[in-house]
C-alpha cells in the first residue's frame, strides 16, 4: 500500500485547476481504462497526490473513485470543489467539511407525500479528527489579500443529490431544507464517492468551499466570481490535510516498526526468559539452550493466508445467521473473501495487491461488525506482505 499518496477527486475543471496549482511536478498516470490521473507532490513537501476528473454527478464520481481507489491503494480520498450552501451558517468563500453525507434522493412516494429514505456515511474519525485540528490551528489559507476576510472551516452534513439546486420556494427546495435541517451545504458528488470508499475501505473526506447559496440567486456572473475563490480555499484545505494524512501514516509506520521484535530482541527475550524451559516458536531453530530466529522468515504464508480465510467464511455465516449482516452484504462480503482466496493462491507478482484490494472491500462491507472486522484486520496485513 502507498504510505505516502492521498487521491483527490474534483467535478469540475475549475476545482481541477485549483487543487493542480497546489502540486509539484505533475506526471500523467493513465488508467487501464483510459482514465487520466496526474500524479505530483504538494510543493514543499514529500506528500503525493493523485488528482482525478470525474465530472459531474455522484454515478461518474462513484466509478472514477473506485478506479483511483483500485490504482493507488491510497491513505485516503479526498473530493474538492464548490457547493451551495443551504443555510446562513456558511458564508461564501468559506470550506465545508463534511462529517457526514446524505443521499438525499433515497426515498418513497406515497399518498400523503415523499417520505425520505437517504443513505448516509460518516467520515472516518480519524480523517474528522485531523481536519478539526487543522481548522483551529487555521494557518491554512492562502493568502486572502483582496479578497476581504479570511475564510473559515465549517463541519456538518453535506447533501448530495442529481441536480443543480438554485431555488428556496420550489417543492424539492422545501422539502430538502425540511428533512435535511442539519445539513450545511449541497451538492452532486459526495454520495458517489462516500459509497465507493466504504466498498473499498478507503477513508473518504468531502471538502467544499461555498460558491454559491442554493437559494435563486446562482448565476453565471457570480460562479465566474466565487468559483475559482471557492475551489481555491477547498484546495488549500484539502492538500494542507492531505499533507497531515500522510505523515500521521507515516508517524505509525514509524512507531510499529520499533514496536516490533528484532532478530536481537527475540533472541535477548527468549535466552533471558526461557532457560530450562520449554520454548514454543513459529520460526527459527533451537540448538541446546539457544533460539536461533530467523528475522526474515515470513510469519504468514500463502497457504496458511488462504486457510485463515477460508475459515473466515464460517465466521460471516455464523453472523449473518445471527442477523448481523443482511442477506445482500453477506453475499457481496462471500463474493470478495473468495477473490482475496483466489488472488493468494496465484503465483504473480499481483497476487498481494489483489487480495489486499478484495479484503480492503470485505473490510468495508463489515465495519458495522467489530468482532468480524477485528478478525479480518491481521488478514489484511498478511495479504499485504505476499511476495
Amino acid at each position: 500500500m502507498a504510505k505516502d499518496l492521498v487521491v483527490i477527486l474534483t467535478a469540475l475543471n475549475v476545482e481541477y485547476q485549483a487543487v493542480r496549482r497546489k502540486l509539484a511536478g505533475p506526471q500523467v498516470h493513465r488508467h487501464k481504462r483510459g482514465t487520466l490521473f496526474e500524479v505530483g507532490t504538494v510543493q514543499g513537501t514529500s506528500c503525493r497526490i493523485a488528482l482525478g476528473l470525474t465530472n459531474k454527478g455522484n454515478h461518474s464520481a462513484a466509478v472514477i473513485a473506485e478506479r483511483a481507489i483500485q490504482e493507488f491503494s491510497p491513505v485516503a480520498v479526498l473530493f474538492v470543489g464548490v457547493a451551495g450552501a443551504l443555510w446562513d451558517t456558511a458564508r461564501l468563500g468559506d470550506v465545508v467539511m463534511a462529517t457526514h453525507v446524505y443521499a438525499y434522493h433515497g426515498a418513497t412516494s406515497e399518498d400523503d407525500g415523499t417520505k425520505a429514505r437517504p443513505r448516509v456515511w460518516e467520515t472516518a474519525h480519524g480523517v474528522s479528527q485531523l481536519g478539526s485540528h487543522l481548522a483551529r490551528a487555521n494557518d491554512w489559507a492562502d493568502d486572502t489579500s483582496g479578497h476581504g476576510r479570511a475564510p473559515q472551516v465549517r463541519f456538518g452534513a453535506i447533501a448530495a443529490g442529481e441536480v443543480v439546486q438554485n431555488s428556496k420556494i420550489s417543492a424539492e427546495a422545501r422539502w430538502i431544507r425540511q428533512h435535511y435541517n442539519d445539513a450545511l451545504a449541497i451538492e452532486m458528488e459526495a454520495a458517489g464517492v462516500a459509497q465507493a470508499g466504504h466498498l473499498n475501505g478507503a477513508p473518504v473526506a468531502i471538502i467544499r468551499g461555498i460558491s454559491d447559496r442554493a437559494d435563486g440567486t446562482k448565476s453565471s456572473a457570480n460562479d465566474r466570481n466565487w468559483q475559482p475563490r471557492a475551489a481555491a480555499n477547498a484546495a488549500a484545505f484539502a492538500t494542507r490535510l492531505a499533507v497531515e494524512l500522510v505523515g500521521e501514516r507515516e508517524q505509525i509506520a514509524v512507531s510499529e516498526a520499533d514496536r516490533a521484535p528484532t532478530a536481537d530482541r527475540l533472541e535477548e527475550h527468549v535466552s533471558n526468559t526461557a532457560h530450562n524451559s520449554t520454548v514454543g516458536i513459529m520460526a527459527g531453530s533451537v540448538r541446546g539452550s539457544t533460539v536461533y530466529v530467523n528475522a526474515d522468515a515470513k510469519v504468514t504464508r500463502p497457504a496458511d493466508l488462504v486457510a485463515e480465510l477460508d475459515a473466515f467464511r464460517g465466521h460471516l455465516k455464523r453472523h449473518h445467521a445471527e442477523g448481523a449482516l443482511d442477506e445482500d452484504t453477506y453475499r457481496e462480503a462471500l463474493a470478495e473473501l473468495g477473490f482475496a482466496c483466489r488472488a493468494a493462491r496465484e503465483n504473480t507478482a499481483e497476487r498481494s495487491k489483489r487480495a489486499t484490494m478484495a479484503l480492503k472491500r470485505l473490510r468495508g462491507l463489515i465495519a458495522d461488525c467489530p468482532e468480524l472486522a477485528a478478525m479480518l484486520a491481521p488478514l489484511v496485513v498478511a495479504a499485504g506482505d505476499l511476495s
